[in-house]
């Protein structure tokens, strides 16, 4: 293998696909990143045997091959070197790495060792559009559960309802939903989390539309020059549309930075009580009141103007309340109950695609 490639291309290529690869593996090799020629790319792959990167970027090669290089020292040594063109070539299973004055040898592993995921028959795919895929996952992901005693709730739920595509997550205390885009082809597919977050990362970092290939057993996603499989979460989803509210006895609108910050000073005062706070609605003063108390700390109180139907207080994660209340895009927010026992619906007024459900805690 003989090639030369820039130095931006490369480091972009490694942010993408080396935060994949893992030294906990059972295998040494999944702790590198695959270097593979192919055509007139270069393509840069990493796996940790359930979610898998690759990103093709242009290079003038000379000489074809593939090797398997640490993910880590890779990534950190061409971080560090001068932009302009580096000459790469292989040397046995030494990858030799030329840039200006700066000369390198990494030692490698065979490509042949490298775990292959199976392939994925390619038809036409679902396209995804950026910005709405973007948004949804940013608001979405968050709510997932980090608990592998229940593997269905670590996943994010694609799925399609009354013609159009929605995405959820939830960890039973807390659910958010978000409508991507309008589809006339059922889908059902379990996502794990972190693939998603990963796929937040390669949207983020592009303007291309998202295409979605999958199977019974795994999904692709191609974003540009980069493609992501992962393997689905086996099992059955729950049944949470029951779970989201229709109707309130009691609403509040208001600023959500007035919200966001009344929301974080109780947190200070809430580490105590596992960040237990009280949210209160009067109609008649036309507030929203947030309270916490530390019996070691102190307590705190603080208001906030709103528009104001009904009456009551409920008791929730403050936690909770500040992630949702950090991915809604407009400059309001709504805040929604039936009393201290059901759960409690915050949403963007200007927003009906997106809906966030957070379970009351025990007063």
């Amino acid at each position: 293998m003989k090639l030369q490639v820039t130095q931006e291309n490369l480091a972009k290529a490694l942010s993408i696909v080396a935060r994949v690869a893992t030294n906990r593996g059972t295998l040494p090799v999944l702790a590198n990143v695959l270097i593979k020629t192919t055509g007139n790319r270069l393509a840069i792959s990493a796996t940790n045997l359930d979610i898998a990167i690759t990103h093709h970027i242009g290079s003038k090669i000379s000489e074809e091959g593939s090797i398997t290089v640490p993910a880590r020292l890779l990534q950190d040594f061409i971080n560090t070197l001068p932009s302009g063109v580096i000459d790469i070539r292989l040397d046995d299973y030494k990858l030799r790495i030329k840039s200006g004055s700066y000369n390198s040898s990494i030692n490698g592993i065979s490509a042949e060792d490298f775990p292959v995921m199976p392939a994925i028959k390619q038809e036409k795919p679902r396209i995804l559009p950026n910005k709405q895929c973007r948004e949804s996952l940013q608001q979405i992901v968050v709510a997932a559960s980090n608990d592998d005693a229940r593997p269905v709730l670590t996943g994010v739920y694609i799925h399609t309802h009354e013609g159009n595509l929605y995405t959820v997550a939830t960890d039973s205390y807390r659910l958010a939903e978000k409508k991507i885009t309008t589809t006339k082809d059922d889908v059902s597919l379990l996502v794990p989390a972190s693939a998603m977050q990963d796929l937040l990362r390669i949207v983020s970092d592009s303007d291309e539309d998202v295409e979605m290939y999958h199977d019974d057993q795994q999904v692709l996603f191609k974003v540009g020059e980069v493609e992501l499989v992962t393997r689905l979460i086996d099992g059955n989803y729950p049944d949470y549309r029951k779970l989201i509210p229709e109707k309130f006895t009691s609403t509040a609108r208001l600023q959500k930075q007035d919200f966001l910050n009344l929301t974080k000073i109780a947190s200070l005062f809430a580490r105590e009580s596992a960040g237990s706070i009280v949210v209160s609605v009067d109609e008649s003063d036309g507030q929203v009141q947030v309270q916490s108390v530390a019996s070691q700390l102190g307590e705190n109180s603080s208001k906030a103007d709103a528009k104001v139907t009904g009456e009551g207080k409920i008791t929730l994660n403050s936690r909770y309340l500040l992630d949702v209340l950090n991915v809604l895009k407009g400059n309001e927010v709504e805040f929604c109950f039936n009393g201290k026992l059901e759960p409690s619906l915050i949403r963007d007024p200007s927003d009906k695609d997106y809906k966030h459900v957070i379970m009351p805690l025990k007063s």
